[in-house]
């Protein structure tokens, strides 16, 4: 009887404490869980502090101080918190900048925010192919690109990519770094429309510049066999001093003379270029051979109203790039430039230079036997080749016995012309990339141009963006190791070597009909007259037909080309040789540094 008091009193029975019995099971799990998913969180972040610092250490030397790399670190790894787990997917082409961000930054990366990036290198045509192919069919190849500037009209045009200036305004801005600094970028304009909206952010870049063995340029005995070299081309007062080239007629006597000469008993070249048949014989000539040569107009960063694919812009409108339709693709001097660059191939550079793409031929200059090349890229000044113990290309005391200067202008060039081109690879995303990707994609991008890192990629890569980078006191300091490019991206000359430009409607349609051309030419098989006119041609009956979202081609009518060729500016009239010029290499440095 007591004992059935007791559970009455209690209110209880054993049967109702066993029907309760599981929901204070499910509570005491959600509770461990919880502890338990805090720990993991505090352990978690306490991993990402560790990473944080060692990546510090690992990315040295960099702009930053250690306290504000933690600062900007840290940023990306809050910032990431709701992407932690994903994964995104990039594309850049194949230098040695990219391959490190894919082998190292997407390491640290994923170390920081949690984000795992798959970054593929892959060649720049093909680059070229999938966003194209992205953006015309909407479907999801890759989350982001590097995609070089020289698309930005393409771009603009069909409206395609992610107006980055707007969307770092609107959906965008809680995922903009704080220290991102705009003004810091080199040639931010690149990336922009003709409104200045910034469509891409350059992830890395660099200039052809004129290359040369500053070695043998200075040396008594090669520098006197070169005065008498002109002496008996040009009479006594026609002889001039070896240097820096000014112009194209300097540059061809340079390379006559180190061809026909032997250096230290052995047969050099005065002269190195590429001509197989494929896509990047194409950007030899678009990446402003043409304008080096003289073909557009003044106005940077483009010529205005003909640039330097010889197309003729008015009011943001292409209305034609044959002499016919006003514009200066197949003009006289397209056809030098042209015929210039068959002539020296043949004459000056190794045999074998013909059966060279741009990969193969971008390290060649450092095999010792080339004085001078018109036109090299800089990315490959950082190739081993260059750099590794032994090369010719370096001294005894480690420093380069090679300079880069500006890049020598063709006879129609005019003051106020653009002066040689710049790649500037650029994030670029596509519409199509939405929402938590989109943002992840941003933040990947970011990171590779953050302060943090861009000192440590230009050693790598040779490849800088950021200003901050060039006037660092540790590469101001050590600014003799890199032969004069450091001096030339100080130096206000710099903004004369531009990209491509918005001018060209359709990058990836129009850089096609190039290649096949010039190779039949280089071949021998056309005149360079024919190769040109086929290219004007084409580039005319592809814009005519285009359709695009803005600003698409409205060709001119076609006239007379004598029409043309009588106005002042392009296209122009036939020219002779202009005379040599060639420039003390200290002189040249002196007009950098005012």
């Amino acid at each position: 009887m007591a004992n059935n008091n007791c559970n009455q009193s209690s209110g209880l029975s054993f049967s109702k404490v066993s029907r309760f019995r599981p929901h204070f099971i499910w509570i005491i799990l959600i509770f461990v869980a919880a502890n338990i998913s805090a720990l993991s969180a505090k352990q978690n972040n306490k991993d990402s502090d560790q990473n944080i610092e060692r990546w510090i250490e690992k990315l040295q030397p960099s702009t930053l101080t250690t306290s504000q790399m933690r600062q900007e670190l840290n940023w990306f790894k809050n910032v990431s918190k709701p992407f932690r787990g994903k994964t995104i997917k990039s594309v850049a082409e194949d230098i040695k900048t990219h391959y490190w961000e894919s082998d190292t930054l997407a390491k640290a990366f994923f170390d920081i925010t949690g984000i795992r990036v798959e970054h593929e290198v892959i060649g720049e045509g093909a680059v070229v192919e999938a966003i194209l192919q992205q953006m015309s069919t909407g479907k999801n190849i890759y989350d982001i690109y590097v995609n070089d500037a020289d698309m930005i009209g393409t771009h603009l045009r069909v409206n395609g990519a992610v107006n980055l200036s707007l969307y770092m305004k609107g959906k965008g801005k809680s995922f903009t770094n704080p220290y991102l600094d705009l003004s810091d970028f080199l040639n931010l304009e690149f990336g922009q429309d003709y409104e200045g909206n910034q469509l891409q952010l350059p992830d890395q870049q660099f200039a052809n510049l004129y290359w040369f063995r500053h070695d043998w340029f200075i040396r008594p005995d090669i520098k006197a066999k070169f005065h008498q070299f002109t002496a008996k081309k040009y009479g006594k007062s026609g002889a001039y001093e070896l240097g820096v080239p000014i112009n194209w007629a300097a540059y061809e006597d340079i390379a006559e003379f180190f061809t026909k000469t032997p250096i230290d008993g052995k047969k050099v070249y005065g002269h190195m270029d590429y001509g197989k048949k494929s896509p990047s014989l194409g950007w030899r000539f678009t990446d402003s051979w043409l304008s080096i040569a003289g073909v557009g107009d003044i106005g940077l960063p483009n010529g205005r109203p003909v640039d330097e694919w010889g197309i003729r812009v008015e009011n943001k409108i292409p209305v034609g790039s044959s002499v016919a339709r006003g514009g200066a693709t197949n003009g006289p001097a397209a056809v030098y430039a042209l015929s210039k660059y068959i002539e020296w191939l043949d004459k000056y550079a190794p045999p074998e230079a013909k059966t060279w793409r741009w990969v193969d031929s971008g390290p060649q200059a450092a095999r010792g036997d080339i004085a001078q090349h018109v036109f090299q890229y800089i990315t490959w000044l950082s190739h081993d080749d260059f750099t590794r113990e032994g090369s010719p290309m370096i001294d005894e005391k480690g420093k380069p016995v090679w300079r880069v200067a500006p890049t020598p202008h063709g006879r129609y060039w005019e003051e106020g012309m653009k002066v040689g081109y710049q790649d500037a690879g650029s994030w670029t995303i596509p519409k199509n990339v939405k929402g938590q990707k989109r943002a992840a994609a941003w933040l990947w991008a970011q990171f590779c141009v953050s302060k943090s890192v861009t000192l440590k990629k230009f050693l790598v890569g040779g490849t800088p963006i950021r200003k901050s980078t060039i006037h660092s006191k540790y590469v101001q300091q050590r600014k003799d190791d890199w032969g004069g490019m450091i001096d030339f991206y100080a130096s206000p000359d710099e903004s004369h070597w531009t990209d491509t430009g918005l001018n060209v409607p359709h990058y990836p349609i129009l850089s096609r009909i190039w290649w096949p051309n010039l190779a039949r030419a280089i071949k021998g098989e056309i005149a360079p007259q024919k190769a040109m006119d086929a290219i004007a041609f084409e580039q005319d009956r592809l814009m005519a037909k285009m359709k695009l979202a803005k600003h698409s081609p409205k060709l001119n009518k076609v006239r007379d080309s004598s029409y043309w060729l009588n106005k002042a500016g392009a296209p122009k009239a036939e020219r002779s040789r202009a005379i040599p010029e060639t420039m003390p290499y200290e002189d040249l440095i002196k007009r950098w540094k005012r």
